[in-house]
């Protein structure tokens, strides 16, 4: 009876081990894949990788489309003012 149970928490416990190193290689390749999309994504833009850099990004990104949605509503003033807003934007990160 001893040995079932000794059988029983030896598979237990390799099964566990199994999980605990299969997540912590997924979220570890997860991390450097994220780290190096946003270091070619900074170095192509020539952009400082940093989260201030990306966020206003982002903005800038965000204005560009607000400024498309302004064109297809038939807002070509309003379009011209949020696309300006982005170049704006976007002229502070881009070297």
């Amino acid at each position: 009876m001893a040995d079932f149970f000794s059988w029983l928490g030896s598979t237990l416990g390799d099964i566990i081990r199994f999980l605990v190193d299969l997540l912590t290689n997924l979220f570890a390749s997860l991390g450097d894949s994220t780290r190096g999309f946003l270091s070619g994504l900074s170095e192509s833009l020539g952009i400082a990788p940093s989260l201030i850099s990306l966020g206003v990004l982002i903005i800038g990104l965000w204005l560009l489309w607000k400024g498309l949605r302004a064109i297809t509503r038939g807002g070509l003033i309003a379009a011209l003012i949020w696309w300006l807003l982005a170049v704006v934007v976007l002229s502070w990160l881009i070297n």
